[in-house]
């Protein structure tokens, strides 16, 4: 077992769920990213999900698609961020999975990127633009690396899919709240509960949920049926009102963060 499904097994031992808050790497800037991991752990974290900022990412919302055009100004690499995990290993023992589009995987080479996330001591792969049928060269190596493939179910999928989708994922399965793109809102939807209830008749393997969650009210009701509970533009959200000023920065998000984690562990 990895970190990721040591945590999981951690957490249901306990009878609780995870917070697990995303980030984009170099947002606002590539100094300050090991400090918001640290930060976010100290709130009450229990796995990253650390995103690899992309000049085109299909998946993000706005607050993302932000995220990632100052990521890059930085000039950002995939090379640069895996250094960056390997200096945060220092320091915490953390589940950390990478959120990449598949474009920066395939150019460095699958088995060249794996090995390198493995010494980096990344944990999990989750590639929203991977579907399973596309997916070999990297289901073939993950493994070797002791990495996690997360992939994600969405409210569309038929029950058939989701069979496919859970026989292939590692780790824990990532479910989309909402048909649509990342971003914080107001109403969770009601198609989340249904879905999770479909999913398990096909795995019991860990589900994650994220797009959406945004308050520690809303943490709280998807921790009511989801393993794992993931929540990311609503943390940039918070950031971005203090980008310029890097204490205020790390007190507002640890403030919230351990708001939303209280939310899950209710």
């Amino acid at each position: 077992m990895n970190r990721i499904d040591k945590k999981f097994q951690e957490l249901r031992d306990q009878g609780t769920s995870a917070f697990m808050p995303y980030v984009c790497a170099g947002d606002p800037n590539p100094e300050l990213t090991p400090k918001l991991l640290l930060t976010l752990e100290e709130a009450g974290a229990d796995l990253i999900e650390l995103g690899v900022p992309f000049s085109d990412p299909i998946a993000d919302g706005p607050t993302v698609q932000r995220a990632s055009e100052r990521a890059l100004k930085h000039n950002i690499s995939l090379q640069q961020i895996l250094e960056i995990v390997a200096s945060v290993r220092k320091a915490t023992d953390i589940p950390i999975a990478l959120m990449s589009y598949y474009n920066p995987i395939f150019r460095m080479g699958e088995e060249t990127f794996c090995k390198a996330a493995q010494a980096a001591g990344v944990d999990g792969l989750i590639v929203p633009d991977m579907p399973p049928e596309q997916a070999k060269p990297l289901l073939e190596v993950a493994p070797r690396y002791d990495l996690a493939t997360i992939f994600l179910v969405a409210p569309t999928s038929p029950p058939e899919r989701m069979q496919l989708i859970a026989s292939v994922s590692t780790g824990f399965i990532y479910c989309v709240s909402v048909t649509g793109v990342t971003g914080a809102r107001a109403m969770l939807s009601d198609e989340v509960a249904p879905m999770i209830a479909e999913l398990r008749k096909h795995t019991d393997k860990p589900i994650g949920v994220g797009f959406g969650v945004s308050t520690s009210e809303q943490a709280t009701q998807v921790a009511q049926v989801a393993d794992g509970v993931i929540v990311g533009s609503a943390i940039i959200n918070v950031y971005e009102k203090h980008i310029n000023t890097e204490a205020k920065l790390l007190t507002a998000v640890k403030q919230f963060a351990s708001d939303l984690a209280a939310g899950v562990k209710v």
